[in-house]
């Protein structure tokens, strides 16, 4: 702006001097020279104005247009920083296989537990004692109901085997809500269901313990310091967003690693594989979406009809994502222990990786049309 001025202040002697006659000279500027020259660099800048705020709407403009693109990453990080490290480790595998030989993929499976203790709330679990009959049917469906369609997946021929392997441990696997209680039963889970069909011996104490100190520990770590320090679980409350986020970049860093160990061996895999793997994870969500919903339905008609506690919306609708989600740490943190034992960890965490995004986008999808067949129908009792 400075510079404008000077160069406003430079040209004004130019307008004052010119051999025009006075007649025809704009009368703004005539009656500006005629009071005093400031008068007239104000005016000429007044002049000048509507150029800067041309510029400064195509500005907005520009800020508008990328506006909608920052909400969207903010709104899909996880998605997204799963999709980048994949890729980053297809493109660029160097880094990654450096980050594995140091391991911190172990160091990133706790952290995302510790984080998951520090954003757990009491009231939360008070709040589900209360319907305790919904939250021992989700338990018996993830820990012994849902396992038993690993073998269905076990029986899908393709190649690599892995990739099958990978989905029917990833059936196995609890909710992160569920994962402190279900870590008692993965280990005999994948015992019973993956090692007998792939024909492989899996030590279930020895899977246990690990577990427990990789997953259950820093669960409980992260829950202590937060119910000692209230300052940490107020900052953590106001800031769930920024912990929510970088919990979703360790995670990344999971199949970031594990794909660039196994560049070599992925970049063999027929496109036409992956379509096939990520249409059975898709499948396989929908069968439980389909199962779970089904016996919450007969439940509720065994239980009192329409006065059942599992007739009631919230518990229900709660029940059947609990349900039905698996998830991906507890998964990649499994296979981190079994140690190959099963085959490659990035063909197995790969479709493991699509199968969590599906599962994510199918239950948006899921919410989205509850939200709006409740506001139509509030819409239609203010009616």
């Amino acid at each position: 702006m400075a510079g404008t001025i000077q160069s406003l202040i430079l040209t004004t002697p130019s307008i004052v001097t010119r051999p025009f006659p006075r007649r025809k000279a704009c009368p703004i500027i005539s009656r500006s020279l005629r009071i005093s020259p400031s008068r007239s660099i104000s005016t000429i800048i007044r002049c000048c104005k509507p150029s800067d705020e041309t510029h400064g709407s195509g500005l907005a403009n520009g800020l508008n247009w990328t506006k909608p693109l920052l909400n969207f990453a903010a709104d899909n990080f996880l998605p997204l920083a799963l999709v980048g490290g994949v890729a980053f480790g297809l493109a660029n595998p160097t880094l990654g296989c450096l980050a594995d030989k140091y391991y911190l993929s172990k160091f990133s499976t706790f952290a995302i537990f510790i984080i998951s203790g520090l954003t757990l709330h009491s009231d939360a679990i008070g709040g589900a004692a209360k319907a305790w009959p919904v939250g021992v049917f989700g338990l018996c469906s993830i820990l012994l109901f849902t396992p038993y369609f690993s073998r269905v997946v076990l029986q899908i021929e393709l190649q690599p085997q892995e990739f099958v392997t990978g989905l029917a441990i990833f059936n196995c696997m609890p909710t992160t809500l569920s994962s402190g209680v279900a870590l008692t039963q993965i280990p005999f889970s994948i015992s019973k269901f993956i090692a007998v069909g792939v024909g492989v011996s899996v030590p279930t104490s020895q899977l246990l313990r690990s577990l427990v100190f990789t997953l259950l520990v820093p669960l409980i770590l992260g829950k202590v310091l937060r119910e000692s320090f209230k300052g940490l679980a107020n900052f953590v409350d106001h800031n769930r967003k920024l912990f929510s986020k970088i919990s979703a970049v360790f995670l990344s860093l999971v199949p970031w690693m594990q794909v660039s160990r196994s560049r070599s061996l992925l970049l063999m895999v027929k496109p036409a594989v992956f379509i096939v793997a990520i249409g059975m994870g898709t499948l396989l969500h929908l069968i439980l979406l389909a199962f779970n919903a089904l016996a919450l339905r007969s439940l509720s008609a065994v239980s009192g009809g329409s006065k059942s506690i599992f007739a009631k919306k919230e518990n229900a609708q709660a029940a059947l994502l609990v349900a039905s989600q698996k998830t991906l740490p507890v998964m990649v943190a499994v296979v981190e222990q079994l140690g190959g034992a099963f085959g490659e960890s990035g063909l197995l965490v790969l479709p493991c990786v699509s199968a969590h995004l599906i599962q994510i986008i199918l239950d948006s999808f899921l919410v989205n049309l509850w939200l709006r067949k409740d506001r139509s129908s509030n819409t239609s009792k203010v009616a």
